[in-house]
């Protein structure tokens, strides 16, 4: 009898504190966003375009986040500029995508900083319902650089990047060996060429990394248009999970 008397006395907290916890109730999107919209932000003095998806505040379940980084001709205070390619205009035509989707804007003259974005990024991460093993990057022309470079300076930062018309620096790939790789480019592009791009997915190969090229024939530097309607590309950033 002794016991068992001990094990209840040992156990009966245990179960009562397990039956007295409060239901967990889904993060509400913050003040001034709304779930199902794409509406302008601000965090750490950065201007973005945010989109949460429709279901953002009924699950409690964390949700990926994609990072999109524009190109040169999107820079400067019109923050509209940001919607006329990729992602952020796919959402503004209807796309409903199953993430948080981030689209910063950079002021004239900038170019992406690793460190800002590796700020931004915290400051997402703190603000909303995001599942940090689950962010993900792309950007075209100057974002594909973009893409690169952060991935490299940060390789714990990204769980995948897709590069469009961009390259990095094959001598520094080597520290985003786990960070999977899915770029586009094109092979008449006379702005951004292609072949340091093929210098740096090899480089990452031979690295140890994972890395693709989708090549496409007859292209300039307008790769960012079939890029962003390959039906496998969003798929793939989204199931691609650090470990």
């Amino acid at each position: 009898m002794t016991i068992t008397r001990r094990q209840l006395l040992t156990t009966t907290p245990v179960l009562l504190s397990a039956c007295s916890a409060p239901p967990r109730t889904p993060p509400a999107p913050p003040a001034g966003l709304a779930a199902g919209e794409q509406r302008p932000w601000q965090l750490e003095d950065e201007r973005f375009w945010i989109w949460l998806p429709r279901e953002y505040g009924q699950r409690i379940e964390a949700w990926p986040l994609l990072v999109f980084l524009h190109g040169s001709g999107e820079r400067g205070t019109d923050l509209e500029k940001v919607k006329v390619h990729g992602p952020p205009k796919l959402v503004a035509q209807g796309s409903a995508y199953p993430c948080v989707l981030v689209s910063p804007q950079l002021e004239d003259g900038a170019r992406w900083d690793p460190e800002r974005l590796h700020r931004l990024l915290g400051a997402l991460k703190a603000r909303l319902n995001i599942d940090p093993r689950r962010c993900v990057g792309t950007g075209l022309s100057m974002g594909g650089f973009g893409m690169w470079q952060w991935a490299c300076a940060y390789p714990h930062d990204l769980a995948a990047i897709a590069p469009v018309c961009g390259f990095g620096d094959p001598a520094k790939v080597a520290a985003m060996r786990n960070v999977p790789v899915r770029a586009y480019h094109g092979d008449q592009d006379s702005v951004v060429p292609l072949a340091p791009h093929i210098a740096c997915v090899e480089a990452l190969r031979a690295a140890g990394g994972t890395a693709s090229l989708t090549v496409y024939p007859g292209v300039g530097h307008d790769s960012w248009t079939p890029a962003y309607q390959d039906p496998e590309l969003l798929p793939w950033l989204l199931s691609q999970r650090q470990t």
